[in-house]
């Protein structure tokens, strides 16, 4: 075997498409909510690859999982279907209000199956004036042509050609604008229980429920995006069991795989009847090796301890901040469920997060942004109490020296 290429972060800018703009070191081992770069320097995590490692890094048992698969089956088409996608479906429909599952390697390809699906029965049992699919404005829902155009950020959407037609956004937690906008040409509404990227927002207080019985009386469908707030993550499987709302169609990715790409879209027989053979498919969905690493995913995290576990974290998260912050006074609020969390910055640190997120590497720990004035956090699951406590040290040097 020849030596391995020696490579660092100079070689992004040389060699890949400008669309990232990675920070300036490169990780090369992870264990549990710990990171090491290619100097040996070690980081706590609390970014999750963007709410994607669920259960930390190198997880023994999933490990186990993708190496006992890798030597038996990788890759078969759906032309044929294989073992661990039917036991991870299986799965998904027992624990959750669905019925059928459809297999992708992305949040963005499980939201573009979801919408195609929407317009797809919408045209067959009312007709093809019933297509428009509302949406929130500030949602992020992927990066496809269809998704962004349905995202309400305009800045991911300008600048690729004509807007998709049939698309609307009103306010998200703002039940009049939808009661205006929703009629029976709406085939679908489309909602984040916590709107991610926006910001970190809960759904305010019975606005789910009023949405569903919007769509119930207009005969549209409701699509719940759960690509960053699903898996355990608010401290139920699905944000949406909190509710008591269920939804048509929900979408899930990111902690699905726990670090393999994988995503699935979840709804009823009834409606999943209207995608019948050809109409739409994926060459990698359903791939044995991500569905493998799945199953035992959701065989960790859908357990009363580890559910139970996200709480506790919750607490000890929001606490910590909220001390640090007592001297800098940098947060006006943390909001988010279980352990998607938003610290929000004060009026006086308003636009600020991309230097907080830049002083936290600094001080050895990672963290996020959502939007300049949200200080996001994803971390694992099973966070152990003492890398809590790191990183509220790590977070207060940080501010500390913000604050100079």
């Amino acid at each position: 075997m020849s030596d391995v290429m020696q490579v660092g972060r100079a070689d992004f800018d040389r060699v890949m498409v400008p669309n990232y703009a990675p920070i300036d070191m490169i990780p090369v081992r992870g264990e549990g909510s710990r990171l090491w770069d290619q100097q040996g320097r070690e980081y706590v995590d609390l970014a999750g690859g963007i709410a994607v490692n669920v259960l930390g890094h190198a997880h023994p048992q999933l490990i186990d999982a993708l190496t006992e698969q890798a030597g038996k089956l990788w890759h078969v088409s759906n032309v044929l279907t294989n073992e661990p996608a039917l036991r991870l479906a299986s799965k998904l429909v027992d624990a959750t209000f669905a019925d059928k599952v459809f297999f992708a390697n992305s949040g963005a390809e499980a939201n573009e199956a979801a919408f195609k699906l929407a317009r797809r029965w919408a045209h067959e049992t009312v007709g093809p004036d019933k297509h428009e699919i509302i949406a929130c404005t500030n949602s992020f829902h992927g990066r496809t042509l269809f998704t962004v155009s349905v995202g309400g950020q305009p800045k991911y959407s300008q600048g690729f050609g004509p807007a998709l037609e049939g698309i609307s956004h009103v306010p998200y937690n703002d039940l009049a604008a939808l009661e205006r906008q929703i009629s029976s040409r709406t085939c679908a509404v489309v909602i984040e229980p916590i709107q991610g990227e926006g910001g970190v927002i809960p759904a305010a207080p019975g606005y789910l429920q009023a949405v569903r019985e919007l769509c119930d009386r207009h005969g549209a469908l409701l699509i719940f995006d759960e690509v960053q707030s699903g898996m355990g993550r608010t401290g139920k499987l699905y944000a949406y069991m909190h509710s008591d709302v269920t939804p048509d169609i929900l979408t899930s990715a990111k902690s699905l795989g726990g670090g393999f790409p994988i995503a699935a879209m979840l709804t009823t027989d009834a409606i999943a009847a209207h995608f019948a053979v050809g109409t739409h498919g994926s060459t990698y969905g359903g791939n044995p090796l991500g569905c493998a690493v799945a199953e035992r995913v959701l065989d960790i995290i859908n357990t009363e301890q580890v559910l139970a576990g996200v709480d506790a974290r919750h607490r000890l998260l929001v606490d910590g901040i909220m001390t640090v912050n007592r001297e800098f006074s940098v947060f006006s609020q943390v909001r988010g469920q279980g352990l998607l969390l938003g610290a929000v910055l004060a009026d006086a640190w308003r636009g600020q997060a991309r230097q907080i997120q830049e002083a936290a590497q600094r001080e050895g720990l990672l963290v996020l942004q959502a939007g300049p004035d949200v200080m996001r956090m994803a971390p694992s699951l099973v966070i152990s109490e003492a890398d809590i406590t790191e990183a509220m040290q790590r977070l207060h040097k940080a501010l500390g020296h913000l604050a100079e």
